[in-house]
C-alpha cells in the first residue's frame, strides 16, 4: 500500500511540474510591455524578451518585499518563477516614471493589493497602475 501511495505522489509531483506554464513578454518599441497584466497560477514562470534595446524589469512590490526578485540586467533575457500568490507590480527602470509597468496577478490572490496602490510612483505611473488594477479586477 505504501508502495502505491508513492507512486501516486510522484505522479502528481510530476504532472504538476509539467503544467506549469510559461508567459513570455516583449520589451516593445513603445516603452512598454507586451503583456502589461499577467494572470498566472503559483508555479508558472514569466520570461522578458528583450526585443527593443533600453530596457529592464525591476520589482517594485509583491506579497513577500524580501523576497522579490533581482533587477534584470538592461537588454537582458529574464526568467522568474512565481511560488508565492499575491499581486506584483514591476516597472522598467529608466521609463518607469513615464509609466512602463506591468502587474502580475499570482494565483487570482489580491491579498496585498493595498500595498501595491500604496506604492510611492510619479503622476503618469499612478494612473497606468489604476488602468493595470481595473484590468486585472475585470478579469478575476
Amino acid at each position: 500500500m505504501q508502495r502505491i501511495i508513492f507512486i501516486f505522489s510522484l505522479i502528481l509531483t510530476f504532472t504538476k511540474i509539467s503544467s506549469a506554464e510559461t508567459i513570455q513578454i516583449d520589451f516593445t518599441p513603445y516603452d512598454s510591455y507586451s503583456i502589461e497584466v499577467a494572470k498566472i497560477d503559483v508555479g508558472d514562470s514569466i520570461e522578458w524578451l528583450p526585443k527593443n534595446e533600453g530596457h529592464n524589469v525591476e520589482f517594485l512590490g509583491g506579497p513577500d518585499f524580501d523576497s522579490l526578485p533581482e533587477k534584470s540586467d538592461l537588454n537582458a533575457f529574464y526568467s522568474v518563477t512565481f511560488n508565492l500568490p499575491g499581486v506584483y507590480l514591476y516597472h522598467c527602470t529608466p521609463h518607469g516614471n513615464t509609466g512602463m509597468l506591468g502587474l502580475i496577478i499570482v494565483g487570482n490572490d489580491f491579498h496585498n493589493l493595498k500595498n501595491i496602490e500604496n506604492i510611492e510612483l510619479s503622476r503618469t505611473a499612478k494612473s497606468v497602475l489604476s488602468r493595470l488594477i481595473r484590468i486585472a479586477k475585470s478579469d478575476s
